[in-house]
């Protein structure tokens, strides 16, 4: 089935929100995941439901059809094999890599992607540390904490990022956090909930609350 970037993106803003655990997605939660107004995710909803990928009732929400939720999930195995990609092979920043994978997702051909899997080694995880479903739309998962949750002197390993925006990746990289670094929680601060950590045993660093609510950690 062909779909446009921008049906690519709500099926998978969709699917991202029902796997949180919403039983119906409300139009407001699509706006706010993609970023853009209720009136505009309404129509596309309509094209949608055209071609028989979601369920919508006003007032309601949206789920995904069996359809829906199997192109959702082809769709981000593609988009996050062309994100190992971008990263490993050709070297793009992390931060800099969404746009262009958003239109390599649209290159639907099986024996590519196949192809291309199995020459990245079969990864389990995208450069932001999400999932990539296989070509069965299997998943493997991990145990993830927010960072904030993180007891003290509990070292973990860094594991995803909930915040994939330029800016915040950006701040990532100048303050020496990645994926895969190994970390422990040395102080909270109870006056504004920051935290002291401790990276790969080497150096210190404090981040905000609101940064730590958009890190995920794997326990070690």
């Amino acid at each position: 089935m062909l779909l446009t970037s921008s049906e690519g993106k709500y099926l998978k803003a969709i699917y991202t929100l029902s796997a949180q655990g919403k039983e119906a997605v409300t139009t407001n939660a699509i706006a706010a995941q993609i970023g853009t107004k209720a009136a505009s995710v309404s129509d596309m909803l309509g094209k949608l439901a055209e071609k028989e990928l979601i369920s919508y009732k006003k007032y309601y929400g949206v789920t995904l059809t069996e359809k829906g939720h199997k192109t959702a999930l082809n769709i981000l195995r593609r988009h996050r094999l062309w994100e190992v990609f971008l990263v490993d092979k050709l070297r793009f920043h992390w931060e800099d890599i969404p746009e262009i994978a958003a239109e390599l997702e649209l290159l639907d051909h099986p024996m590519l992607i196949r192809k291309l899997d199995e020459y990245l080694g079969y990864p389990k995880f995208d450069p932001y540390g999400d999932p990539i479903p296989d070509e069965f739309g299997d998943i493997q998962t991990k145990a993830r904490v927010p960072l904030q949750d993180m007891p003290l002197e509990m070292t973990g390993k860094i594991a995803a990022v909930k915040d994939n925006s330029a800016a915040f990746l950006r701040y990532l990289d100048k303050m020496g956090i990645y994926i895969g670094a190994r970390m422990a929680v040395l102080e909270k601060v109870e006056f504004d909930g920051s935290l002291e950590l401790m990276i790969d045993n080497q150096r210190k660093v404090f981040v905000s609350r609101e940064v730590a609510a958009n890190i995920l950690v794997q326990p070690l």
